[in-house]
């Protein structure tokens, strides 16, 4: 493994449920979810914090996060909302030093509180989530070619 876990990932050389790629981003299931089908949207570039991203790959990671977050509406996961979550900075609670875009979705009535979430995290049957999400993508494609 190198320095950094997320730069492993996007190599290919660290195991991920790798959902969606393309060649500036890799999005795959985070490994301590905060809600079933929590992603992460990770650019291929490596960028410690924000003020080290490039604003081209930062609109990539909005935009891709936007379009992950309507294909889980159409995903069988079907959530309510979604947070899209950038954390910079260890004091906000960035855990991995490589700027990275955390989907989540909600549902109305989950009583998922950030805060609490971010301390209690487990994963839900993440080989067949990522597939829900794929097959929510592939919907999103099969509605809206982009």
């Amino acid at each position: 493994m190198g320095e950094c876990v997320f730069c492993d990932i996007v190599a290919g050389t660290a195991p991920a449920r790798r959902v969606f790629e393309d060649g500036t981003v890799v999005v795959f299931l985070d490994i301590r979810p905060i809600s079933r089908g929590h992603v992460l949207v990770v650019p291929r570039a490596h960028a410690a914090r924000l003020e080290d991203l490039d604003p081209g790959d930062g609109a990539a990671m909005f935009r891709i996060g936007q379009h992950l977050s309507r294909a889980l509406t159409r995903s069988d996961l079907a959530p309510d909302g979604t947070h899209l979550v950038l954390n910079d900075g260890r004091a906000a609670f960035q855990t991995v030093d490589h700027a990275h875009l955390h989907v989540l979705p909600r549902w109305s009535g989950d009583k998922l509180r950030l805060a609490t979430g971010l301390v209690r995290r487990r994963p839900h049957d993440p080989d067949a989530t990522a597939a829900l999400i794929r097959a929510g993508l592939d919907r999103l494609e099969a509605e809206d070619p982009r």
